[in-house]
């Protein structure tokens, strides 16, 4: 909230505590009307503060208003958050991230930042601790973790899961003893550092690489960190594909994520798919919205049996 403008502040501090508890998104464009989105529902900001769905009857936010959010992100300086702007988004104390959209200065054919910025995307990150818990024994056998890909629609709690999952096994738990974890966090999202911190729980076994590439961070971690367990994020190019198998040859747990709905979904994609196919995963997770935001709909063995769910 205190990176909102005083006017935009104090009319979602007036908006009912049922909406700010499970509120995902903040839509801010310039000369727009304000949007809040919250489980599947959109809704825009009124000058009473009141919701409506009809953008029509919703304040707009000033160019102003714009300007004066993003000199509270930069702390007035745009040229400090230069490297921010090259991956379209930042991330701030919390773990929440903001992603920025206009004029993208090109050199060399490569991103150089974002200029004269006409909106923003904040999304929130929340942190449910012990959401994974019911997951974990589907991904043991015996006293082994077991390479798991997790597959989830957009806002679907993948990335909840991924970092709980850190967390439990960093820990410990009744079903595995304490591991050393490594997270490859391309984005910023699972631990959500600040300046290297981790503004998550994580785990106290668990070391972070943040805002690195994953088939290279993967890489360097195999090399540096000897992790017992390496966790990242929305996993999809060639690269990354090498990268995973390196880290299986050399014995270290994988647990990944996906975009998708289905096996029909990820096998529609070429590089998933031959992960698939060569056995890289022992479990495969689909989370949905069925039941809430959340919801483990099914787990499959690597043999394509399910485990739990409704196929």
């Amino acid at each position: 909230m205190l990176l909102l403008p005083q006017q935009v502040r104090e009319l979602m501090q007036s908006l009912p505590q049922d909406v700010l508890s499970v509120l995902e998104e903040i839509r801010i464009r310039r000369e727009q009307p304000f949007e809040l989105i919250y489980g599947q529902v959109s809704r825009f900001l009124c000058r009473d503060g009141s919701l409506t769905s009809h953008p029509g009857k919703a304040w707009k936010i000033s160019a102003m208003e714009v300007d004066k959010m993003v000199n509270l992100i930069s702390q007035h300086s745009i040229y400090a958050l230069e490297e921010e702007l090259k991956r379209g988004y930042v991330t701030v104390t919390g773990g929440h991230r903001i992603g920025l959209v206009g004029k993208v200065l090109v050199e060399r054919g490569e991103v150089r930042t974002i200029r004269d910025i006409s909106g923003m995307n904040v999304r929130i990150a929340r942190e449910k601790k012990g959401v994974a818990i019911p997951l974990l024994p589907y991904l043991i056998e015996g006293r082994n973790l077991l390479n798991t890909l997790l597959v989830s629609p957009p806002q679907c709690g993948k990335t909840t899961y991924l970092r709980d999952l850190a967390r439990v096994i960093s820990y410990g738990s009744t079903h595995a003893s304490g591991r050393k974890v490594s997270i490859v966090d391309e984005r910023s999202e699972l631990a959500g550092s600040v300046a290297g911190v981790p503004q998550k729980d994580v785990g106290p076994r668990t070391d972070v690489l943040d805002a690195c590439p994953k088939a290279e961070g993967i890489m360097m971690l195999i090399r540096s960190m000897s992790p017992d367990v390496i966790i990242a994020d929305e996993i999809g190019r060639p690269e990354d594909a090498v990268a995973i198998q390196e880290a299986l040859n050399a014995g270290v747990v994988v647990i990944t994520s996906v975009h998708g709905s289905s096996l029909t979904d990820i096998n529609r994609r070429p590089t998933i798919s031959r992960m698939v196919s060569q056995g890289m995963f022992q479990r495969y997770v689909f989370l949905g919205r069925s039941r809430g935001v959340g919801t483990i709909e099914s787990v499959y063995n690597e043999k394509f049996q399910l485990l739990n769910g409704v196929a």
